[in-house]
């Protein structure tokens, strides 16, 4: 087992079966100690939320096959918090995806004076970041992920008819106990040409609320887990 790359949620191996395996941490996107899936940088710790995530992954990994989406997941190690996965380039240095269900966080940041903060978005809104530290994360669009040579307009339109689907199956599974999603962030990868879901599923990774609160990631994982 060969360590590939040092994330900010999560360590990367490479086996010798030719998958890779996901070690996750107990770090979160924040600032100044504050959870915010929008940050870019780690904000805070929180003792075993690593292995709460891994199951909240598994969790909807497995909703998604049901429902016929191909993602990378191939098992899973609770206990030591590590998952295997099927091989996938990312493209460029990095790029995540979010889908935004409620105008809120970095959003409205940006737009809010066009937008008040808790504003529905009908039919989800797909916006690509690089993943860039020093840059801030840079918004992206499919003509500009053309232009670079990131992706071909084809795979851009995969990647968003993905997007979408996928974000329907968790937020229709949060909306039956409950729970209200505003916004999830997702990365992809691709084999040849095939564009498929990647890294996780996880709490830290989307802005839920439970009527006029927002729901911490501890809370929700355990919301999602114990029904």
């Amino acid at each position: 087992m060969k360590l590939v790359y040092t994330g900010k949620t999560k360590d990367v191996y490479s086996l010798e079966n030719g998958n890779v395996l996901l070690k996750f941490k107990d770090d979160c996107t924040g600032k100044d100690g504050k959870f915010d899936p929008g940050e870019n940088s780690v904000g805070l710790t929180i003792e075993g939320i690593g292995r709460e995530n891994l199951k909240t992954s598994v969790y909807y990994f497995d909703l998604l096959k049901k429902a016929g989406i191909k993602t990378h997941y191939v098992s899973a190690d609770i206990e030591n918090a590590t998952m295997e996965v099927l091989p996938g380039k990312v493209f460029g240095h990095g790029l995540e995806v979010i889908c935004r269900l409620v105008a809120t966080g970095s959003f409205i940041r940006r737009y809010g004076e066009y937008i008040e903060d808790g504003t529905v978005l009908e039919g989800g809104y797909v916006e690509c970041t690089f993943k860039n530290d020093e840059k801030g994360d840079p918004l992206v669009t499919g003509e500009g992920l053309s232009a670079l040579g990131v992706m071909s307009p084809a795979m851009f339109e995969s990647m968003k008819e993905q997007t979408l689907k996928i974000t329907k199956v968790v937020a229709d599974d949060l909306k039956s106990i409950g729970l209200d999603l505003w916004d999830i962030k997702f990365e992809f990868g691709y084999n040849n040409d095939e564009v498929i879901l990647i890294d996780e599923i996880a709490s830290g990774n989307m802005r839920v609320y439970k009527g006029n609160e927002i729901v911490d990631p501890v809370e929700l994982t355990k919301l999602i887990l114990n029904r």
